[in-house]
């Protein structure tokens, strides 16, 4: 069984993901671990940012992540055309590594599940929500970035309606991760 878990920045998919792994003894595959391992120097897709971005991203054949990110949030063109390399590379990857797993149960963490149709080879997906105050404070913490940051790049991601509609499941991870009731994800998604 392959489930995808996803949500805006903030909302905790990860700390969630590692939790139901465990419940339902799953293999995660994060998609923000896999950029980050092709977005190594010596990878296709490594290069693929630089011809995108120019070689003023990368610092000891390092990919600046935050100068990018200042990009990509201020400017949607290069968004989408950063999109398309991570659609192209990141889920074949995923997808590579969902079929060459010995894990009965997979879950795929990622952010933009839906956008890059990784949902079709899903079983079932769970949306993470959360207050908006609250996903500020925990990217703030987790970035170390000033919360008009935080703000102005969840102004760009989707609203909870979003995956409201599209997903199987609704988390809302707004109090303690021990306030969320496993036993009744477990049973939607047919384990015990």
């Amino acid at each position: 069984m392959i489930i995808g878990i996803t949500g805006n920045s903030g909302t905790g998919k990860s700390e969630i993901s590692k939790i139901l792994a465990k419940k339902i003894d799953a293999k995660v595959i994060d998609a923000d671990e896999v950029v980050k391992e092709l977005s190594e120097n010596g990878n296709e897709y490594y290069a693929k940012i630089v011809e995108l971005f120019g070689i003023s991203i990368v610092e000891n054949n390092k990919l600046k992540k935050q100068q990018i990110a200042k990009i990509i949030y201020n400017d949607e063109e290069k968004r989408k055309e950063l999109n398309k390399l991570t659609y192209k590379y990141v889920v074949d990857e995923i997808k590579k590594r969902a079929n060459n797993t010995k894990y009965k149960n997979i879950i795929i963490d990622a952010p933009l599940l839906f956008e890059s149709r990784l949902d079709k080879i899903c079983n079932f997906t769970i949306g993470v929500i959360a207050d908006i105050n609250k996903k500020i404070r925990r990217i703030c913490r987790r970035d170390n970035i000033e919360p008009e940051t935080a703000r102005e790049r969840l102004n760009i991601q989707k609203e909870d309606e979003f995956y409201i509609q599209k997903s199987d499941y609704i988390i809302e991870n707004n109090e303690k991760i021990d306030a969320i009731n496993w036993e009744e994800i477990c049973t939607k998604i047919g384990k015990k």
